[in-house]
C-alpha cells in the first residue's frame, strides 16, 4: 500500500512528517511517497540515517500557508506540495493523502482536485474527540458551515460507515448535535434532519444529544453542521485547557512533595486520553480518494497515527460502501 505524504504541512514538518512515514514503513509495511522539495527531503534523510533512494519523491517547489485562501492558493500554487499530492492521489499513484498542512486548502484541493463521490453533496471533516470514557466521531467539524438536512443525512450514513469499518464500532450509534433530547426541537433544519435520520434504516440513529452529554461518550457518530461542530470543538479544547491551567496553579501552592507527585500522576494519565498520538488524524468523507488531514502540531507518533487510519480507510474499502450506499 502506498501513502503519499505532504512533507512540508505542520509546524514540525518536514523533519516530524517524513519521520512518522517511516515509522509506518517499518511498523505498517507501507510504501511511502513523500511529496516535497527533494533536495530538503533528501538532506533530512540522510540527517535520519536513512538512504534517500529507498523512498519515493515526488518534487514539490513550495508551500501553501495556512492564512492563504485555499480556493485560490490550489489554483495559482500548481507546484505546492498539497497541490502535487492530490494530483498524484487523485491518478492512482498512491492510495491514500496525509498532510498536516492547511486544513482548507486540503478540503478544497480534496474537492477540486480528487473530487467527491457521485451523489454527495458536500465533504465533512470528520474529528475523533476524546472523552472520559471513549471518542466519538464528530462530523463536520467546520468544512461546511451551512447545510440542508439532506446533506446532514449524508453525515449520518459517512460517520456510520467510517466508525464502523476503521474505528471497529459495531452498529454504532448515530447522534444529532442539538439543544434538547426531544424530537422537536431545534430550528426547522434540524426538525427536517431528526426525521431523515430517523427514517435512514442503514444507520442506527438514537435521536437528538445535548452537547454536555458528549464528554461522557454516550454515542459514537454525532452529527452537526460545520458551525456548530467547530464551536463545540473550540469550547471542548478551551475548557479542557482552563481546568489543566487551573490544576498546575493549585499544584504550584502544594507544599507536601508526595502530595504533589501523586497529583501530576494523575493529571498526566487523565490528559493522556487527549493525546493526539492516539487519536489519529481527521478523514475528509465523501471523497473519491482517502485524504487524512493530520493535527498541525503532529509529531512522527501522530503521524505514524493517521498512516494507521488512513490503512485501515483503503483495507476496509470504506470508499466503495460509502459509494454503495448511495
Amino acid at each position: 500500500m502506498k501513502i503519499i505524504y505532504d512533507v512540508h504541512g505542520g509546524d514540525k514538518a518536514p523533519v516530524e512528517i517524513i519521520k512518522g512515514a517511516f515509522l509506518a514503513k517499518n511498523e505498517l509495511s507501507i510504501e511511502p511517497i513523500l511529496c516535497g522539495r527533494k533536495d530538503e527531503i533528501r538532506s533530512v534523510l540522510n540527517d535520519l540515517g536513512e538512504d534517500p533512494s529507498s523512498v519515493e519523491i515526488l518534487e514539490a517547489t513550495s508551500k501553501i500557508e495556512n492564512e492563504e485562501e485555499p480556493v485560490m492558493a490550489i489554483r495559482k500554487k500548481k507546484d505546492s506540495s498539497i497541490v502535487v499530492a492530490a494530483s498524484a492521489l487523485a491518478k492512482g499513484h498512491g492510495d491514500a493523502l496525509i498532510s498536516a498542512g492547511s486544513t482548507g486548502a486540503l478540503l478544497a484541493a480534496g474537492i477540486f482536485i480528487v473530487k467527491r463521490i457521485e451523489g454527495i453533496e458536500r465533504s465533512p471533516i470528520a474529528t475523533l474527540i476524546p472523552t472520559m470514557t471513549k471518542s466519538f466521531l464528530l462530523l463536520d467539524s467546520g468544512s461546511n458551515l451551512e447545510v440542508s438536512p439532506k446533506i446532514l443525512n449524508q453525515y449520518g450514513l459517512m460517520g456510520s460507515v467510517y466508525a464502523k469499518e476503521v474505528l471497529g464500532i459495531d452498529n454504532p450509534e448515530v447522534s444529532l448535535m442539538n439543544i434538547g433530547t426531544e424530537e422537536g426541537k431545534g430550528t426547522d433544519t434540524l426538525k427536517e434532519t431528526y426525521k431523515l435520520l430517523k427514517e435512514n434504516k442503514t444507520i442506527n440513529f438514537t435521536g437528538n444529544i445535548e452537547p454536555r452529554e458528549l464528554p461522557y461518550g454516550v454515542t459514537d457518530v454525532v452529527v452537526a453542521d460545520g458551525l456548530v461542530g467547530n464551536i463545540f470543538i473550540k469550547t471542548y479544547e478551551g475548557t479542557a485547557s482552563m481546568i489543566k491551567d487551573l490544576i498546575k496553579s493549585q499544584l504550584a501552592e502544594e507544599k507536601n512533595p508526595e502530595t504533589l507527585l501523586k497529583a501530576k500522576q494523575l493529571l498526566g494519565a487523565t490528559f493522556n486520553k487527549f493525546n493526539i498520538d492516539n487519536l489519529g488524524g481527521a478523514p475528509l468523507l465523501g471523497l473519491s480518494k482517502p485524504i487524512i488531514k493530520a493535527h498541525g502540531i503532529s509529531d512522527a507518533n501522530s503521524i505514524l497515527g493517521a498512516s494507521k487510519q488512513a490503512k485501515l480507510f483503503v483495507e476496509r474499502d470504506v470508499i466503495n460502501i460509502i459509494k454503495n450506499n448511495f
